[in-house]
């Protein structure tokens, strides 16, 4: 089937949407794809909503803002499928996978929380749209994330990478994909990603991000901060685990100048990474890893990662659409959830069996 996915991520920077054809097993073909990226009140509104969810942690009424942001949401996923659908090799969609706007994860309160409106959108675009997908996990005991990497060992297969392959993906959060020599899965959060590097940029009035690395290429590392931020018990855990954006302050760094900070917050992604490798469960110089997401665009972090990794590539040199991979696994994910196939697995998640999860709105 043909099937639309989308992802909107906790950077704010739009929505991504991309058409991928799939029985839910292999992958077949892929239509087009865009990002659709918000506006400045449109941001906005939905800074607002993940200040409020983060302030209230989950606990008493819905906020207020929450409303407001899943009309932005709405709106946004909406113009992006028109716009995605006009172009001429679109075809015709048969399905949709939802996201949603996370605001909030608190998966050992076994809570995540997602805007957006799947029934008004099934409505709206005339296709069944499959959302909450992270529920069910949850419900079991799972971490209800990462859930692409069933979708990166189907891409692999298609790309004919030779296991062992880890999918980094450095989004707001960086998460890792391992599949090892015999196809067995493991994957979880790894650390900060993107987001606290963004964060510093938008706190110091210097943008939404740090383009191109220009201003973590112009600092020093403070290995001490780097050390210290190491320190987190998050790093010494085992097995499934998983991240809010937020879960790192930026204390740490605001001591530093800015191109200081932000070349110690990429050092600090990077050194997540590298702690990682512990858990994979095989030599370390076998792996190669293929990088995704925002992240692969910055060349101070790319050219860190090589440094420390060895084999890695940018998952566009392999064929792959790097910046449309998490909208084509929720594409991926639907299809599977319509079948009845397993999302999760106590090797991606911690659930305590292989998953079926999703529902679907019919409108």
């Amino acid at each position: 089937m043909r099937v639309l996915g989308y992802m909107s991520g906790t950077s704010l920077d739009g929505v991504d949407a991309a058409i991928l054809e799939t029985d839910g097993a292999g992958v077949t073909g892929f239509g087009p794809a865009l990002m659709l990226p918000f506006g400045a009140e449109e941001r906005r509104v939905l800074e607002q909503a993940t200040e409020d969810a983060i302030a209230s942690d989950g606990h008493g009424p819905r906020p207020a803002s929450f409303a407001e942001a899943e009309r932005v949401i709405h709106d946004v996923h909406v113009r992006a499928a028109r716009e995605l659908l006009a172009q001429p090799d679109a075809g015709t969609i048969e399905l949709v996978g939802f996201h949603g706007q996370t605001v909030l994860h608190r998966p050992e309160r076994r809570l995540s929380i997602q805007l957006g409106d799947p029934d008004a959108l099934a409505v709206a675009l005339g296709v069944p749209v499959v959302a909450d997908l992270r529920q069910a996990d949850l419900a079991a005991g799972g971490q209800g994330a990462p859930l692409a990497p069933i979708y990166h060992a189907a891409l692999a297969e298609w790309a004919g990478c030779a296991r062992p392959v880890a999918f980094l993906n450095i989004g707001g959060v960086a998460n890792v994909t391992a599949i090892a020599r015999d196809g067995s899965l493991a994957a979880f959060d790894v650390g900060p990603g993107n987001g606290l590097i963004d964060q510093l940029v938008q706190a110091r009035g210097l943008g939404r991000y740090d383009e191109g690395g220009r201003l973590a290429a112009a600092g020093t590392v403070d290995r001490g901060v780097v050390e210290r931020l190491m320190a987190s018990p998050y790093f010494t855990r085992t097995g499934a685990k998983s991240l809010d954006r937020y879960d790192f302050p930026l204390d740490a760094v605001a001591g530093l100048a800015d191109a200081d900070a932000a070349a110690t917050l990429t050092a600090f992604t990077v050194a997540a990474v590298v702690a990682c490798r512990a858990q994979l469960g095989e030599a370390s110089a076998d792996w190669h890893w293929i990088v995704c997401g925002g992240g692969r665009h910055n060349p101070v972090m790319m050219a860190m990662l090589a440094e420390a990794l060895g084999r890695v590539d940018s998952s566009d040199t392999l064929g792959m659409r790097g910046d449309f991979i998490e909208a084509e696994a929720f594409a991926y994910l639907a299809a599977r959830s319509v079948r009845g196939l397993a999302i999760s697995f106590p090797g991606t998640t911690g659930a305590p069996e292989a998953m079926t999860g999703g529902v679907t709105y019919r409108g």
